[in-house]
């Protein structure tokens, strides 16, 4: 099993920080895997992303034409990468944000990811709560290996985000 995933928005959306949480949460259920995030111009108000490949065997290259998965958190990041999932893939879209056209062969699933977090407490929680929608679709990594790796990277002294990130990793697998 090798899953290929684009996680995009613009900076500040925490774009990079959702694919070190899924990287590290496959790492730690022993899997092989790339993370790498895409910096650039981009982070000073265009797109930002990074690409996740998440494999039982070893991984020959970061990058890759298609994508199995995209967590896509803006209208540009979706115009920008839209065209990179395959037939059949899981495209994941903050509708707060972005408004994806239905195309056939790919599986979209839209919500207001931002609005939601909003009604959380928690703007920058959005990104959690679109990674708990897609693994609600695809068991890319287990539920518990993220809520785990949330808990270890949140800064001492900060529980109340470790908190709101694992209330919005539970909301998010509540959406279909």
């Amino acid at each position: 099993m090798t899953e290929r995933i684009v996680i995009a928005g613009f900076g500040g959306q925490g774009i990079m920080l959702l694919g070190k949480i899924l990287a590290t949460a496959a790492m730690k259920e022993g899997r092989h895997v790339i993370w790498m995030p895409c910096y650039g111009p981009e982070v000073r108000g265009g797109t930002a992303h990074c690409l996740v490949v998440i494999s039982d065997r070893e991984i020959g290259s970061p990058y890759f034409q298609e994508a199995d998965s995209m967590i896509i958190m803006n209208e540009l990041s979706l115009k920008k990468f839209k065209k990179m999932i395959k037939k059949g893939g899981v495209l994941v879209v903050n509708s707060s944000l972005a408004c994806p056209e239905k195309e056939k062969g790919i599986n979209i699933i839209s919500h207001p990811f931002s609005d939601i977090a909003v009604s959380l407490g928690n703007i920058k929680v959005a990104n959690v709560i679109s990674l708990g929608c897609l693994l609600a679709r695809k068991k890319i990594v287990k539920i518990k290996s993220v809520l785990k790796v949330i808990t270890e990277m949140a800064p001492k002294g900060k529980e109340e985000l470790v908190y709101i990130n694992q209330k919005a990793l539970v909301e998010g697998g509540k959406l279909r």
